[in-house]
């Protein structure tokens, strides 16, 4: 049997991971400023995080939600410690596109209502409702096809008040990403999101605010969303969660009504999973993670706008588009091959990404910014 060929890959095989690098089989240290789309969040193979997981296995691995499992409690405890959402309930599920999923199924549930107001260049997921809501149609099949979703600019205030006069009293949500990550790293105006917020209210539509790539403390805050100051309806997380387990939430305001039998899953919220998101939250904690993707963050956007052949800088904390003058493939192709470097691409050709672990340091910001700037200076014409 062969694997379904549905991913383009590179010529490398990973076979050992710790902190920021991993190594392949030939020997050959990568440094990781891309974390597997966003994943890696304390680095690869943490202490903390492999003892929790390995002391956990000895223990039990597996059993269903049909029984008490004190782990979910203590994680939800943690979470909303960590995030400030301590009256929040917890969904636990398996991924981003699940948390989507079940998210949208609860602001329909709640509503009795099924349109959708989103945005263009965003992301959900690829399972039927959340692929629904990403404005990508080459992944869209036609059985995922429906009039449910409203796709707008992003930012566009005049476009979105006109939705809410047109649509108002049929929505069930309006969903938007705390950044926009596989557009490109477009993050939403603090107006925009409170203008958004406050028509949610108005209109009893739901505020489901996407935070499976930006949240877990990429952003510099918790949540992106918590620089506008907005308290959404429902929050998604996932990759960074589990640092590389998987594992994701749905995040849900206290006045919404759970019931048994609205949501369910097989897997979600299972004994490892909640040890590798128990260990997570604690080395955040425990290390500072969150400030320190904020000030490497800072450090690395101040020290990229001041490079050659880049139109702009985008982003906050650890989640960090480079929108350059040309096709950044080429050079993502050089970084890698030529400086053993891992970057990210985006829907958008000429945007580079940069999600590294929140746990990077000052040596491999610098190592990265050597290494591009040769880059970038090479491509500049001689004089």
């Amino acid at each position: 049997m062969n694997l379904f060929d549905v991913y383009p890959l590179f010529d490398i095989n990973p076979v050992r991971g710790q902190g920021c690098y991993v190594w392949d089989d030939k020997g050959n240290r990568y440094l990781d400023l891309y974390g597997g789309h966003a994943v890696i969040s304390i680095g690869h193979s943490h202490p903390h995080y492999v003892k929790r997981i390995a002391r956990q296995l000895y223990d039990i691995g597996f059993y269903s939600n049909s029984v008490q499992m004190p782990m979910q409690e203590e994680l939800a405890e943690k979470l909303g410690e960590l995030s400030g959402y301590t009256d929040y309930s917890l969904f636990l599920c398996n991924s981003g596109a699940e948390a989507n999923e079940n998210a949208l199924k609860v602001a329909s549930f709640h509503t009795g209502r099924k349109k959708v107001i989103t945005f263009k260049k965003g992301f959900h997921g690829r399972t039927s409702a959340a692929v629904a809501a990403t404005d990508n149609p080459s992944i869209i099949a036609p059985i995922n096809e429906t009039d449910n979703y409203i796709f707008l600019p992003l930012n566009d205030s005049a476009a979105f008040e006109e939705a809410i006069l047109q649509y108002g009293d049929q929505l069930a949500a309006v969903m938007v990403e705390g950044i926009q990550g596989v557009g490109g790293v477009y993050i939403p105006d603090t107006a925009f999101l409170q203008t958004v917020a406050a028509a949610c209210k108005k209109t009893g539509a739901l505020l489901i605010l996407d935070e499976v790539q930006s949240g877990y403390g990429r952003s510099g805050k918790f949540f992106a969303h918590q620089y506008a100051n907005i308290t959404p309806d429902l929050i998604t997380v996932a990759k960074g969660m589990g640092n590389g387990f998987p594992i994701a939430g749905v995040l849900i305001n206290p006045a919404i009504e759970a019931r048994h039998g609205m949501l369910g899953t097989t897997f979600g919220g299972n004994y490892l999973a909640c040890a590798a998101g128990i260990a997570v939250l604690e080395v955040m904690k425990k290390e500072n993670l969150v400030q320190n993707a904020q000030q490497m963050g800072q450090r690395l956007m101040q020290e990229l706008r001041t490079l050659p052949n880049i139109r702009e800088v985008r982003g906050l904390g650890l989640m960090i588009g480079v929108e350059l003058e040309e096709p950044c493939g080429p050079i993502r192709k050089q970084l890698l091959e030529e400086h053993q470097i891992f970057t990210g691409s985006s829907s958008d050709k000429n945007t580079l990404r940069l999600l590294p672990p929140l746990n990077m340091g000052a040596r491999e910001a610098d190592k990265f910014l050597t290494a591009f700037e040769s880059i970038l200076y090479s491509l500049q014409p001689q004089s």
